[in-house]
């Protein structure tokens, strides 16, 4: 291992370095979708993000074990199920289903474990039984509920004061409740609503306490790495973190990651704007891998704006990525990934810089070892992986039009424009049109497409 790993942690707000409980098994958990609908842009940066940094630590450690659940019960899938007049398990095996697909079109590797919610009931209720019996917990009038008095660590991970998560928690207040902060790990349901037997009754799991069931069952009581997204830190991870916290004397994670959102043209995303963008809205603009790359362009924990213009450069820089490859006629020679690129992405997983090693290591594609480098390097972030060949075939990039000719004219109308020889440039660009080609220049270099 020669690079070392920084990774902001969240709850002690500053880089820390990786240092995992056992390199020889490495521990991820990473919160994944409620599947009672087609997931929206914003539930795939995650996806895409915890991707790349399970690819990283694949690198440097012989066994990463990573987790990402699937929430199939909760109240919003009920509702879909009632309005169907079907089981929630039709609605969410169509819709993980619908999932799966999504994320594979933008290069998500599925993860080592993928537990489903329901299918834990036993490991829930024997988690909630404990916290009953060690006092953190109580139940009352077929509800039971974590006591946030009796964890004095509670507010530790999102850095709020007690007062100010009582007033935002949104939390239902409710005469069952010792406190207004307590939370439920389970409620009742009526005859109408799924639900599973219990000794407070027949019922059903809150949220938190399934990821808490899930990562003991699957990882181990302490895991390595937790993440998701910003907005999940509070309530549903700090409530993690107390549940577990309690429930085994030891702290659920040493090292909480978390994504920063996406707005979407400058607005933050929302039904009300109509500006909710799913995988097949964005797959008639562009392809997957070209999605995958413009939610890679900020560095994770930044608000990344999602705009038309984002998807369409994102798509042309893949273009002259693949147009290095496909210039290059020589083999890839098999070479580890070039240090400057892992640097990149061992800071905090720095894919803006990663992006620009990238485009350095393209300009040197016409060697064995150049294109070896380049391949190496995009397959680490997911990127680069067809052949280039199939990738313009799929862009409806004219047969006719020869790619290495093109990329020649190009090359020379750089050096004429840099020797002052604008008559040659202009010759160049003619003769590009001429082909039936359209160039742009960015500051990534000149890219090209089929005119028209």
């Amino acid at each position: 291992m020669t690079e070392q790993l920084v990774l902001h942690n969240s709850q002690s707000r500053q880089k820390e370095v990786f240092v995992p409980q056992n390199a020889n098994r490495v521990t991820i958990y990473v919160c994944g979708p409620t599947v009672y609908g087609a997931c929206h842009i914003g539930n795939f940066r995650p996806a895409v993000v915890f991707d790349v940094l399970v690819r990283v630590l694949r690198q440097l450690y012989p066994q990463v074990i990573y987790a990402r659940n699937i929430t199939d019960i909760d109240d919003k899938i009920n509702a879909k199920a009632a309005d169907e007049g079907v089981d929630i398990s039709e609605i969410t095996q169509r819709f993980h289903a619908k999932y799966a697909a999504d994320i594979a079109q933008i290069g998500v590797l599925p993860p080592d474990v993928e537990p489903f919610a329901t299918r834990h009931m036993d490991e829930m209720q024997a988690m909630i039984g404990g916290l009953i019996e060690s006092g953190h917990a109580y139940a009352a009038e077929g509800h039971v509920l974590f006591d946030v008095t009796k964890d004095g660590e509670y507010g530790g991970l999102s850095g709020r004061a007690q007062e100010d998560m009582l007033a935002g928690a949104r939390v239902e207040v409710a005469p069952y409740k010792k406190n207004p902060g307590d939370f439920v790990l389970w409620k009742p349901s009526t005859d109408d609503q799924p639900g599973w037997d219990s000794k407070w009754g027949r019922g059903r799991p809150g949220w938190h306490i399934e990821c808490s069931a899930m990562i003991e069952k699957h990882l181990g009581e302490t895991i390595d790495i937790h993440g998701g997204g910003a907005d999940l830190q509070f309530p549903h991870h700090e409530n993690e973190a107390a549940q577990s916290r309690c429930a085994h004397a030891a702290p659920l994670a040493r090292y909480w990651l978390h994504n920063g959102m996406l707005n979407i043209g400058g607005e933050k995303m929302s039904k009300s704007l109509g500006n909710i963008m799913v995988m097949d809205d964005l797959l008639a603009q562009a392809p997957g891998e070209a999605v995958r790359l413009a939610l890679l362009q900020g560095q994770y924990r930044s608000r990344l704006d999602f705009t038309p213009d984002l998807l369409t450069q994102s798509k042309k820089n893949l273009d002259r990525l693949y147009g290095a490859l496909l210039e290059s006629k020589n083999d890839a020679a098999d070479v580890p990934v070039p240090d400057g690129f892992m640097a990149a992405l061992c800071d905090d997983l720095n894919t803006p810089k990663a992006l620009a090693e990238l485009f350095a290591l393209a300009k040197r594609a016409d060697t064995p070892e150049g294109k070896g480098a380049l391949l190496a390097a995009g397959n680490l972030m997911g990127l680069l992986e067809q052949n280039p060949e199939d990738w313009f075939a799929a862009q409806n990039i004219d047969a006719d039009i020869d790619a290495a000719q093109v990329e020649t004219l190009i090359a020379k109308r750089a050096k004429a424009r840099a020797d002052k020889d604008y008559a040659a440039a202009d010759a160049a660009r003619d003769e590009l049109t001429a082909m039936g080609v359209a160039i742009e220049d960015t500051a990534n270099g000149t890219i090209w497409k089929p005119a028209g």
